[in-house]
């Protein structure tokens, strides 16, 4: 029945997957195979840290998937770019290290996840860091994802920091340390200059390791059942083959908050009325597979100025060769270039405890990434909300593994929502109007001075007419106690009712972190390899 096995088989190597690869194949005495749907790293846009530009929604790296049309979003549709390449989503992503809240964490345990508060998360955060920065109470450099400080920096976006701070915020160095507040600028998953991706961290140093088979091209179709007890793992290769390979200890799914239940749904792990409806025969009725979806909805300020940005470099064919060269000979420049330089994480109101808003602030200005920058000089104020209320869903579409699910993001669904984006608004523009960044601005472009400060319908029309997302999404494998309906994984990533089986991804996320969430989900990863060792262990010794 099987053509191969192994003791653990792990789907999927994005930021998690390749975190356990790592660490659970550093024991000799474990056989690790990888699965990763995508192929190998090789795209030398993926390594050039401004490639993101090139990579997102290139079908050769990216799921490239589709939201249904969202009422909270006037009926649009979004697309939802998430890697398919080894790194996943971290070889695609635009390369920013953000925690989250303290808070966040300790809010997961209140929510009956013991083992899952700050005091516990932060040594796996430090295990995983190499932070140029050097080591401290809250940062690690024995790790073996590199954290640096940005090769590049602009002018209008110091303006934009300085002017939040004339504005009454406060500066932080280092919104991952003590407290996320404040205002400054971003660090970045990059190393001399490159992309570190989790492929580059985590698989690179250890690929050829005899315990370790990291199989490329492999699209994983089920989980494979012995009553409920998970015991391997279907996938299809780049020749049409099903194959079957036998997990002799844990199956682990890490292929993310769309991957991950896609394929617990497909193989019969789901909502039962939603299974039949798509052809599948339930095998166990988990009502909150693919439930609790949120994600980060972002709004794109633009501000014209007076003064050249970076819309204005890559226009001139000149100054890309300028670019290009400064590049290939010092690593720097803004082929460098994260996302975003400089960020904010601030409060709409001073009765919130912590920050419920974060700033991502671009020295260039364009409708997405992949369509390429105006046609003026400009930069970006992208403001997005921190702890969205709504829930949306996902649906799966059919019982053939290539039909991606059908995804409900419910964005703007409560009025809390509705009113923290608007107010984001604000912000931007409060901001917008201090010196030195006012002197630098010609207009607003978007949303335009038509659209009136005062008036919170029309801003909220703006919002859902104009915002995209930020590339978030989360919870859909939710972790909880027994007695929560929704709940997909125990605090051990365990899957409920079906014994050998683990999600360990963005996917387990009860709630969405106060920030970007490729750190997380390594953090994810890092702790969940510590508990799958762990519970191998315990049952050794059982057997024993």
């Amino acid at each position: 029945m099987f053509d191969d096995e192994a003791d653990i088989v792990i789907v999927g190597a994005g930021s998690a997957g390749c975190a356990i690869a790592n660490r659970l194949s550093a024991n000799p005495n474990l056989n690790v195979i990888l699965l990763e749907a995508g192929g190998r790293d090789l795209n030398p846009w993926i390594h050039i840290p401004v490639g993101y530009f090139r990579t997102m929604g290139d079908p050769s790296l990216d799921w490239c998937y589709m939201t249904e049309a969202d009422p909270g979003l006037n009926g649009r549709r979004l697309p939802w770019p998430r890697g398919k390449v080894l790194g996943g989503s971290s070889s695609l992503n635009g390369l920013l290290y953000v925690r989250g809240q303290h808070e966040d964490y300790d809010r997961w345990q209140q929510m009956g996840n013991p083992g899952w508060g700050w005091d516990a998360v932060l040594p796996y955060f430090r295990r995983a860091e190499n932070q140029e920065r050097g080591a401290d109470e809250f940062h690690g450099t024995e790790g073996p994802l590199s954290v640096s400080d940005a090769r590049l920096s602009r002018p209008i976006c110091d303006a934009w920091v300085a002017a939040a701070q004339a504005a009454g915020y406060p500066f932080n160095a280092d919104y991952n340390g003590a407290t996320q507040e404040g205002v400054g600028y971003f660090q970045l998953t990059t190393r001399n200059g490159r992309r570190c991706s989790a492929a580059v961290a985590y698989l690179n140093p250890v690929r050829n390791r005899p315990n370790l088979r990291i199989i490329t091209r492999a699209h994983t179709q089920k989980i494979l059942l012995d009553g409920k007890r998970a015991v391997g793992v279907a996938w299809k290769g780049p020749d049409g083959a099903v194959r079957h390979v036998r997990a002799r200890a844990r199956v682990v799914l890490a292929a993310g908050a769309i991957g991950s239940p896609h394929i617990l749904m497909l193989s019969g792990i789901g909502p039962a009325d939603q299974l039949r409806k798509a052809g599948i025969a339930p095998i166990i009725d988990l009502p909150g597979v693919g439930r609790n979806l949120q994600d980060h909805l972002q709004a794109r300020l633009v501000f014209r100025t007076k003064k050249p940005t970076l819309n204005d470099e890559v226009r001139n064919p000149l100054e890309k060769l300028k670019i290009a060269l400064k590049y290939a000979t010092s690593r720097s420049g803004p082929m460098t270039m994260a996302a975003s330089l400089a960020t904010g994480f601030l409060r709409t109101s001073p009765d919130l405890a912590t920050p419920d808003i974060q700033f991502h602030i671009q020295p260039w200005s364009a409708n997405s990434p992949s369509e390429g920058v105006h046609p003026f000089s400009a930069f970006t104020a992208s403001v997005c909300q921190l702890r969205p209320e709504s829930r949306g869903h996902l649906e799966i579409a059919s019982h053939d593994p290539a039909r991606a699910p059908l995804i409900h993001p419910n964005y703007l669904a409560t009025p809390t929502d509705c009113k923290t984006m608007v107010e984001g608004v604000r912000i931007a523009r409060k901001i917008a109007a201090h010196e030195p960044l006012l002197g630098e601005i010609r207009d607003e472009y978007a949303p335009g001075a038509h659209v009136a400060d005062s008036d919170d319908a029309a801003l909220l029309e703006w919002v859902r007419n104009s915002a995209t997302t930020i590339y978030h999404p989360t919870g859909t494998c939710k972790m909880g106690p027994e007695g929560d309906k929704l709940a997909v994984v125990d605090a051990r990533l365990c899957v409920r009712g079906i014994s050998g089986l683990s999600v360990a991804d963005c996917a387990i996320m009860p709630e969405i972190v106060s920030g970007n969430t490729n750190a997380p989900a390594i953090m994810i990863g890092e702790k969940a390899s510590d508990m799958i060792a762990e519970d191998i262990a315990r049952a050794l010794t059982v057997s024993a």
